[in-house]
């Protein structure tokens, strides 16, 4: 270890010294000078960090509401979010601060406002007329638990039922409580000896707004006179209510109970119900009464004109269904459908023609909210089907294990993965419109193509056009449909080393330009594909098999066994050749009954069927060793120019040249050194045999890091498992949540059976980059090469010698050969670009995308006899030959090095107590800087080649493995993450992105004309919508009810404040709108000044400083001197 130290030491001086050694070359070669003259145009200026867009199903939904005049649905979550959307394209994400679960969404029909009530008994008043929504008031209630709220449409009156089982009053445009209360025991029978439960319903009868009909959880349910101030009735049941609908005449009404019955009520008849149904109950003879079922937990009760209404409901399966899924049961006349959902109904709407609850309901959809899903059925068509979802909300449909971001791709991708991916829809939805069509598009200023592209657990890929903030599924490919699939448990190979989701994808390595995509799997598998636009059906599956082995000091393996010689690079000759289907693997164990040679899962060996889009070129997959598993794969790259493919592990290197179907390398990392290895290596621990692992992949971990540990680098540990590791604790997303909680850290130590001794020869492959460059320094041209790097900080260089292009591509071999170029880094190598003399990014060399199902004719094959692979800069041919630089980026440091001189002329420490988990060289402005995001949560960038820092923002903290494993950024300032199982973050690094995002985001509000209300001559009052109106001000202001107990409910301002009232006021149509957001000319200062004062008192308990501040700067100012 003393050598190791000394070379570090030698390491930093070389860095030290950069500049002097940097000129001293500058004075013997001219090119040298180009060094110093690269103009960096970057400034800290062009950086800004703001969120963009969320995508993606909102994780754990609670709540639901629609605007039917605005059209726009949302949804809260238990989190605390609140997701809107309208028409495809139009979405948008706000966050309570509390973070408390939502547990009921009103809207202000057609007003763009909406109330949400949250588990922690608050209440918020939201600005939709503004592109990012705003809270406008807040009502924290001290004393009471909110169960439910009802906003009666064109009323700014809200009532709010409690656990107690009283009833609130708020005023939705002061947010204040009126003196009105109706209290539990005035609405029950006095004659009642126990409590009625919460208050589980409220509404007001659609034909007279002064009766208000109450539910209580116990079966009570209570018809209350707002002006007399008494029950009007009182209708008891034995089973609890967990709702209740009108008939929108209002003289019946009907409710849900948790015995799987219906119970419709006569209003005039309280002493029993009008009937009782048990929809899903089986009808016993003898006149019986029908078995319990499960509770209903929500019922609707809507109407036609034209025939026969509708009773929609949600639960109610007898008892005897086990295993069925979740259904919504809808029953129209005599006919009742029972529609099976793929998860549990969270809450339904039926979507009305009218938003008037006295009129003809006229329903034409249900929007079903599930845990993970949004389902909308058509109800205007025979057998009830949905309609197809325009939102891109499956992004979980299986748990995402990788992603990856690609700004600025070829402008022909995104419509050659439409047109094959068009080809994957399913039929069979409703030919109407998506109904959910509020709102209005924002304006494009990005005009680049942007493509995501998600791995998944069961070994399914997507790509999204992600294009301009919006998000829209492309096309799907299964990679696991090249592999035999076992029908249940007992049939399973067992070479298998997953327990769960044996196909979930690690690693996606694409290349844009030629459409090449490559994915490593968890079960140590390698798949090579070709995009074609053509129909194909291959015979023989192309197949490799790789004995990647970790031998140190000639260990012999412990069958005794003589294993095969590794090939000598370049020769071509190989012991692994393309295995016959028939026979897949040589030997399945060894002597004494150990697994050998064996892969861990098998290749289809019947012709396969494969559709446009992704064909399979070739699957290479790592075989057991002697009764060892093999490892997972750490990193792989691909190259179209050259035909190959590399992969590495803990154990080693792999290259394939999947034009010719041959492994060029395959060596242990430590061979790769030669004679120059700077570490002590010591024999491997002996073999453990394998454990079970408990752990999959279905869910994503939600656990957080253990903060003693936080600084520790991930892949300095994770990487170094042994055979027996349990391998889900390897998987790209650590997902699942009953590992322990140290295993969700970064810090989580190596599996037992890797020991002290073990540390430091398990030095795995972290990141590979072919390009064309120096490989030495004696070098005068550049030539095709892989930089390697591994997870000790070494950089390793392997020369590639390519035979020409064309025929000859195909028969002489590629010569692979070890350069003796090393170079050091603190920390696991992350990163590896290259820079011309200009200082532009040199990208890897690659082939311009072609049909390969169509053959050639005889120009084309001429020109590429004469096509040789090479690098496209924008540099000229002549400067390529001067010199250029490699930017190297590691968990802890980044390095610029001249080549080919391999002086370090510049040089990062990033970070000293975290690590850097992503680092990618992406292009802004029209240059290139070097992007980081580390462990401690901060986002920095660095320009180059001088490294200076341009940005350094602390954004997220890391909370667990998804983040990490999920974080990428790409060109153009764009960088994103899975923020949840189910939802993409996109964020923007980009001043000028930030600067133009406002334009960009759609619009939720438009200004849309109220539908006039039935039988509009009858009415009386200003708000009614019924036949009997009510003046609610006169019963619930101040000069009729009082003021409400103040320590009740504490009045909190939000950041939206009075401008967003009077922005709310000024565009809304309708003279009756307007007159309620209008703002009294005669106290409007009065009312700012009190608005401010509060805004401040509110703040000060978590920033006292800055309130004490401003106390002192307005303390000795009257109001009328603002």
């Amino acid at each position: 270890m003393r050598k190791f130290n000394i070379r570090k030491v030698l390491d930093g001086l070389t860095a030290v010294s950069s500049a002097a050694s940097a000129s001293s070359a500058a004075q013997q070669q001219q090119a040298g000078n180009r060094e110093t003259e690269i103009q960096e145009t970057l400034q800290s200026e062009h950086f800004q960090l703001c969120k963009t867009v969320r995508h993606g199903f909102p994780y754990q939904p609670s709540a639901l509401a629609f605007d039917p005049v605005q059209k726009i649905l949302a949804i809260g979550t238990q989190t605390g979010a609140l997701r809107l959307f309208g028409r495809p394209g139009v979405e948008c994400y706000c966050q309570h601060d509390s973070g408390a679960a939502v547990i009921q969404l009103q809207f202000l029909i057609n007003e763009g406002a909406l109330v949400s009530g949250l588990a922690d008994d608050t209440l918020h008043l939201w600005n939709l007329r503004q592109k990012r929504p705003a809270i406008l008031h807040s009502l924290k209630f001290n004393r009471e638990r909110i169960t439910f709220c009802h906003l009666p449409f064109q009323s700014k009156w809200l009532y709010v039922g409690t656990e107690r089982g009283n009833i609130h009053i708020v005023n939705v445009e002061s947010f204040t409580l009126s003196g009105y209360v109706i209290m539990w025991n005035k609405a029950i029978e006095l004659s009642s000896k126990s409590h009625p439960g919460p208050i589980v319903h409220i509404s007001d009868n659609p034909m007279d707004e002064g009766k208000l009909l109450i539910g209580f959880e116990s079966g009570t349910v209570v018809l209350w006179d707002l002006k007399s101030k008494k029950a009007d009735y009182r209708y008891t049941h034995d089973e609890a209510i967990h709702s209740v609908a009108w008939h929108h005449e209002g003289k019946q009404f009907i409710c849900s109970h948790s015995d799987g019955t219906l119970t419709i009520w006569n209003v005039k008849s309280p002493t029993k119900p009008f009937q009782t149904i048990t929809p899903h109950g089986k009808q016993l003879k003898d006149g019986k009464k029908p078995e319990p079922c499960k509770p209903i937990l929500k019922v609707e009760y809507k109407t036609t004109r034209a025939g026969e209404p509708f009773i929609i409901l949600s639960g109610g399966l007898s008892y005897d269904t086990v295993g069925r899924r979740p259904c919504l049961t809808v029953m129209h006349g005599k006919s009742t459908a029972v529609l099976e959902m793929d998860y549990s109904i969270v809450d339904f709407l039926t979507l009305c023609e009218t938003p008037y609850p006295n009129d003809f309901q006229e329903p034409y959809a249900v929007v079903v909210l599930l845990e993970k899903d949004l389902v909308l059925i058509d109800l205007a068509q025979n057998g009830y089907p949905i309609f197809e979802n325009p939102y891109p909300l499956t992004i979980h449909e299986s748990p995402v294990t990788c992603c990856e971001y690609f700004a600025d791709c070829p402008v022909d991708l995104i419509p050659a993965l439409y047109s094959v991916g068009a080809r994957q829809k399913r039929q069979g939805y409703s030919k109407k419109e998506w109904p959910i069509s509020g709102g209005n598009w924002g304006l494009i200023t990005q005009s680049y193509p942007e493509i995501i592209i998600t791995g998944h657990a069961d070994g399914s890929i997507k790509f999204w056009d992600a294009s301009a903030i919006t998000l829209q599924v492309l096309y799907k490919l299964k990679t696991a449909k090249v592999f035999e699939k076992s029908r249940n448990k007992d049939d399973r190979p067992n070479t298998d080393i997953v327990d769960e989701d044996p196909y979930a994808i690690q690693i996606i390595s694409w290349c844009p330009e030629s459409r090449m995509l490559c994915i490593a799997g968890v079960s140590a598998h390698v798949i090579i594909y070709r995009f074609s636009k053509q129909e194909v059906t291959t015979e023989v599956i192309p197949m490799l098999e790789v004995r990647l082995l970790y031998e140190i000091n000639d260990v012999e393996s412990p069958d005794g066994e003589q294993l095969p010689p590794l090939p000598t690079p370049g020769t071509g000759s190989n012991p692994q050749s393309i295995v016959p289907q028939s026979h897949p693997s040589t030997s399945s164990s060894s002597s004494d009954g150990l697994r050998d040679n064996v892969p861990c899962l098998k290749v289809k060996n019947s012709p396969l069927k494969q559709s446009p889009g992704y064909q399979i070129e070739l699957v290479i997959q790592l075989v057991w060793v002697s009764g060892e598993p093999p490892q997972q794969i750490t990193s792989l790259a691909v190259n179209s120019a050259y035909g190959l493919v590399v992969f590495g592990n803990c154990n080693g290197i792999a290259m394939v040249d999947y034009l010719q179907k041959t492994v060029l390398l395959n060596l242990g990392t430590i061979e790769l050194y030669g004679s120059n290895d700077p570490y002590r290596r010591e024999p491997r621990s002996p073999r453990k045999t394998r454990q079970p692992s408990g752990a999959g992949l279905c869910d994503i971990n939600e656990g957080t890091v253990v903060p003693e540990d936080r600084c520790k680098s991930p892949t300095s540990d994770i990487l170094h498992f042994s055979a027996k590791m349990s391998r889900k604790l390897s998987l790209p997303t650590e997902l699942k949540p009953d590992l322990d909680v140290k295993d969700n850290s970064f810090s989580r130590s190596r599996s037992s059976s890797v020991t002290s001794i073990d540390k430091e020869s398990r030095e795995a492959i972290s990141a590979l980059h072919f390009c064309e460059t120096y490989t030495r320094k004696a070098d005068t041209s550049p030539s095709p090469c892989l930089w390697v790097g591994t997870t000790l900080g070494t950089v390793l260089v392997i020369v590639l010698n390519l035979p020409p292009g064309g025929e000859q591509r195909l028969l002489q071999p590629v010569i692979v050969s070890p350069s003796g170029t090393i170079l050091r880094l603190k920390g696991a190598i992350l990163r590896m670009a290259f820079l011309d003399t200009t200082g532009s990014l040199v990208p890897p060399a690659h082939e311009p995308w072609r049909e390969h199902n169509v053959p050639e004719d005889k120009d084309e094959k001429d020109k590429s006899k004469k096509r040789r692979p090479v690098s496209v800069s924008p540099s000229s041919s002549q400067e390529i030959s001067e010199n250029q630089y490699a930017v190297i980026c590691s968990e802890k440091q980044a390095k610029v090095i001249s080549l080919p001189s391999q002086n370090c002329i510049y040089k990062q420490n990033i970070t000293e107590t975290s690590f850097v988990l992503r680092g990618d060289v992406v292009s802004l402005s029209n240059s290139i800087c070097l992007a980081c995001f580390c462990a401690n949560g901060h986002i920095m960038t660095f320009s180059l080649p001088s490294l200076r820092p341009l940005l350094d923002v602390y954004y997220l903290p890391l909370t667990n493995m998804r983040i990490a494993r999920t974080f990428c950024f790409t060109n153009n300032g764009q960088a994103l993450y899975l923020v949840s199982p189910t939802e993409i973050q996109r964020l923007t690094y980009s001043q000028e992105t930030c600067e133009n995002l406002q334009e960009m985001l759609g619009e939720l509000f438009t200004p849309v004309e109220t539908p006039e209300a039935p039988n509009r001559g009858f009415f009386k009052g200003l708000f009614g919508g019924g036949a009997q109106s009510l003046d609610r001000e006169e019963l619930f202001g101040e000069s009729a009810s009082g003021k409400a107990s103040r320590s009740l409910a504490q009045h909190i301002p939000g950041p939206g404040g009075i401008e967003g009232v009077k922005g709310a006021a000024s565009g809304v149509v309708g003279e009756l709108a307007r007159a309620r957001l209008a703002l009294d000319e005669r106290g409007q200062k009065l009312g700012e000044l009190e608005e401010k004062t509060a805004a401040m008192l509110y703040s000060a308990d978590s920033f006292s400083k800055h309130a004490h501040e401003m106390m002192l700067k307005y303390k000795d100012k009257k109001w009328y001197q603002f």
